[in-house]
């Protein structure tokens, strides 16, 4: 590598494989061996030459960067088509989303860190990404049960992952935590997730025996959290892909209590474009056939409070006999 090459166009990344995505191809080139194997934790392997590629990732490994953790809160800009995201000082990526194409530089620390490549960069690699091949982002946690899936929509703290963790005790498998993917394959609706673990705040862990007694290690946005792996939908021969059913709207209160509404469609319109990035016309287009998609689900507004475990009972006599969720 040239002395001038501030780019490092120059760096060599011989390692090369494809994985699919939450639906989409991507392809993954690298000089480290510890960057493929995050994204073979997180993502499926494709083997198949012959078909396209739906975006493209270089990232080098910059083995004279001893960075260390604990990492600082990554940050996003975008300017026109071109987003970048920053991690710490020196290790960044840079996407363009007219061609799908993605590099980044990171040190061998972060490299090493096959958590936070799991729980956070590959993460914020498909949130920028999303539009450009045709997702539709929700803050949502997703869990599966008889082909079907029940998303849960909500702000940070409104109880999605301490919900999805009480759920996956009473027999629904994971989908996603905090990031769900939708998107229409041949007209037909489908949920991704990504098999990162569910993370857990320490006054969540209460509610469950297996974590009452154990101190929180991992560290998160400088926060002590658990990292959880209950029952997944994530199948090395399928896809981590399933037919939503219902979405419900969370908004937690102190108080116990159970609250359950039907929701208007305009409403539920706004509060997820309220979420997504700003796109070119050609994404925002893709997005809105999902969304309209989206919007011929059953949509509820649960306002709720208390044990996890018992707003799981509720929610199953509400909505798993009923016709909304067999059809």
């Amino acid at each position: 590598m040239s002395p001038r090459d501030f780019l490092h166009k120059d760096a060599e990344t011989p390692l090369y494989e494809r994985y699919m995505v939450a639906g989409v191809v991507c392809s993954l080139s690298t000089n480290s061996e510890q960057v493929l194997e995050a994204a073979r934790e997180s993502f499926l392997p494709f083997a198949l030459p012959a078909v396209s590629v739906d975006f493209s990732v270089r990232f080098w490994v910059d083995d004279a960067d001893q960075a260390r953790p604990p990492w600082p809160k990554p940050y996003v800009r975008g300017l026109d088509h071109l987003v970048f995201a920053g991690f710490d000082t020196r290790s960044s990526m840079l996407a363009d989303l007219h061609t799908r194409r993605v590099i980044g530089r990171f040190s061998a620390g972060m490299a090493a860190d096959s958590t936070y490549w799991r729980t956070v960069i590959f993460p914020v690699l498909l949130s920028v990404l999303a539009g450009s091949v045709g997702f539709v982002e929700l803050h949502a946690a997703c869990v599966a049960k008889d082909q079907g899936a029940l998303v849960l929509i909500g702000p940070s703290r409104s109880g999605k992952s301490t919900l999805a963790m009480a759920l996956s005790e009473a027999g629904f498998t994971l989908l996603s935590d905090d990031r769900t993917f939708c998107s229409l394959k041949q007209g037909k609706l489908i949920a991704w997730g990504m098999p990162r673990p569910i993370k857990l705040r320490r006054e969540a862990a209460a509610w469950f025996e297996k974590l009452r007694d154990r101190e929180a290690t991992d560290i998160q946005n400088g926060e002590r959290v658990f990292h959880c792996q209950p029952n997944r939908r994530f199948d090395r021969n399928g896809s981590a892909g399933c037919e939503p059913r219902l979405l419900v709207f969370l908004e937690r209160q102190q108080d116990p209590g159970f609250y359950l509404h039907p929701m208007r469609r305009s409403d539920v319109r706004s509060r997820i474009e309220m979420d997504l990035m700003a796109e070119h016309p050609p994404a925002a287009q893709k997005q809105a056939k999902t969304i309209d998609h989206l919007l011929t689900l059953p949509c509820w507004h649960l306002r709720y409070g208390g044990r996890p475990q018992v707003i799981v009972e509720q929610i199953c006599k509400s909505f798993l006999h009923n016709s909304e969720w067999q059809s």
